[in-house]
């Protein structure tokens, strides 16, 4: 793999992931301008999220028969549209149906990404790519969410879609085509999931996506309403956790290289239960802006790690795996922000205790990853 196809693919994570973040942060302005209830308008989050894990299921096995260039080049022009139509929305309709689309588009970057780094990068660097290539991710929805405060919410829909359209032009250009790499067209999740080890993997990917999400979205309203911290104190812990997102996924994937797979694995996991089990102790702000760093690494590094972990399974295998990827964290990540509101308004005590002895079993079955084969 080429540098400048790396830096391509960098790219489109980047724009992909420019408001993803931020949307949430914008649901009371968007709101307001609509005339609609902050309840109705937050429809924009899963509009968003379900076509998106949904959709990224096809994006894997297309690719065995379409060129990579021409898909990849076809969803970054409608992305780029999609966002162009919700930030010019007059109505929320128009919004809804652009947020509806840019899931459905948006979907096929990061199965194509992982494609094209396992199928170009040896096997002892596909880490640090990975790791780089989702740090990318990180960083400009870290981005779109500082700016969220900052400029109208428009703009945050429209600076990836014009963007999104100038890195057409450079893939247009500058990405080489994959045709000698496509066959014939085959869906193969049943014969996937024949392996053990596969099933093993994506079982394990629902439930630590089911229960970060469960914790994650309600970490605001956790800070506001037991300890009283202001908007703005509020808003910088949550900003923490994607910060040190960006630095969670390199050093995951540098440690995937070094240390293995399992290991890096099975360290997120763990960092993860004691952030969940500290939340629980009356703390100064500086306690928690610790806990949210370590938060956010341990979320990464685990991703990181299961990321890379696919990265390694065999050819007939990589397109299927890639898709269910994103599908599988998408899907199970909307059903969390459920499971999460039903069991955290009645006690965010007994919640985070139930979610942090979750964290715990996913670690005590991570050996189940690397005992079965393909």
């Amino acid at each position: 793999m080429t540098g400048l196809t790396f830096f391509i693919l960098c790219l489109e994570g980047a724009i992909l992931s420019f408001n993803v973040a931020a949307t949430a942060a914008l649901i009371p302005s968007i709101a307001k301008e609509f005339a609609l209830s902050n309840f109705i308008m937050g429809q924009a989050v899963w509009l968003y999220m379900i076509p998106y894990g949904l959709a990224a299921l096809i994006y894997g096995p297309l690719v065995r028969r379409f060129d990579a260039k021409k898909i990849e080049l076809i969803c970054m022009f409608f992305f780029s549209l999609a966002n162009i139509m919700a930030g010019l929305a007059g109505v929320s309709t128009v919004f809804f149906l652009g947020r509806f689309l840019m899931g459905v588009f948006g979907a096929s970057v990061i199965p194509l990404g992982l494609i094209l780094i396992a199928r170009s990068a040896a096997l002892e660097k596909r880490g640090r790519l990975v790791g780089i290539f989702f740090s990318a991710t990180f960083v400009a929805s870290l981005l779109g969410l500082f700016l969220s405060g900052l400029i109208n919410w428009r703009l945050i829909y429209l600076l990836p879609g014009f963007a999104g359209l100038l890195t057409f032009l450079l893939m247009y250009f500058g990405l080489p085509s994959f045709k000698e790499e496509t066959g014939s067209f085959k869906v193969q999740y049943l014969s996937a999931f024949k392996s053990k080890r596969i099933i093993y993997i994506f079982t394990y990917i629902f439930f630590v996506s089911l229960f970060y999400h469960s914790v994650q979205q309600w970490l605001a309203v956790y800070f506001a309403e037991r300890f009283n911290f202001t908007q703005f104190l509020v808003s910088m812990l949550i900003t923490i956790t994607s910060l040190s997102g960006i630095f969670g996924e390199i050093i995951g994937g540098i440690s995937c290289d070094k240390f293995g797979r399992l290991r890096t694995i099975k360290l997120g996991i763990a960092l993860m239960a004691f952030s969940v089990f500290l939340l629980l102790l009356e703390s100064p702000f500086w306690i928690f802006a610790v806990l949210m760093l370590v938060w956010g690494l341990g979320w990464t590094m685990n991703h990181a790690g299961l990321s890379t972990m696919l990265t390694d399974l065999p050819k007939q295998y990589l397109n299927e795996a890639a898709s269910l990827n994103s599908g599988v964290r998408f899907i199970s990540g909307g059903l969390g922000m459920a499971l999460g509101g039903l069991l955290l308004q009645r006690s965010f005590i007994l919640g985070f205790l139930v979610f942090g002895t979750c964290f715990l079993v996913l670690l005590f079955f991570s050996k189940s990853l690397a005992k079965s084969h393909i």
